[in-house]
């Protein structure tokens, strides 16, 4: 896929892509709940979101309902926010993670960097080999992207 970078450490994944929109607006598809909950998410999964405030301390409750009726409970505390910059979440139930995503505004692109970092080597292995998790998080940008490009129209 073009303008996305993607690589594996022995617990993390980094995904680099350049989308084609301005930054305030990817902050904006990324921080409110309305707009998270149309792209979250491997393909054929939906959202459902209790809870999200996007603020270092805050909450951020979903359930994945996988393509095949499975439900899948997140909950994350966000650790730092810095507006149309950085935000730092925890995964706090399994298969807990800290990820990283930083925007950087490229004119009317931006530059997003999102790096997730597993407890351990084993954790990680079990989420990236069992359950794709790489090609997961691939999925998700691809669909955050189309969903960038319908809100553009």
């Amino acid at each position: 896929m073009e303008n996305q970078k993607s690589s594996t450490t022995n617990k993390g994944l980094h995904l680099r892509r350049t989308l084609n929109a301005p930054i305030d607006l990817v902050w904006e598809v990324w921080t409110k709940p309305e707009h998270i909950a149309q792209w979250w998410g491997p393909n054929g999964f939906t959202n459902t979101i209790s809870k999200m405030d996007v603020q270092a301390g805050g909450e951020w409750n979903l359930v994945m309902h996988g393509p095949d009726g499975t439900d899948y409970d997140n909950r994350v505390v966000f650790r730092e926010v810095v507006q149309n910059k950085k935000i730092v979440y925890e995964h706090i139930n399994w298969p807990k993670f800290m990820a990283t995503v930083e925007f950087d505004a490229q004119g009317e692109q931006t530059e997003m960097s999102w790096k997730m970092e597993f407890e351990s080597e084993e954790e990680f292995i079990q989420v990236v080999k069992k359950h794709g998790a790489e090609e997961g998080q691939k999925e998700n940008v691809v669909k955050l992207d189309a969903y960038l490009q319908k809100m553009k129209h």
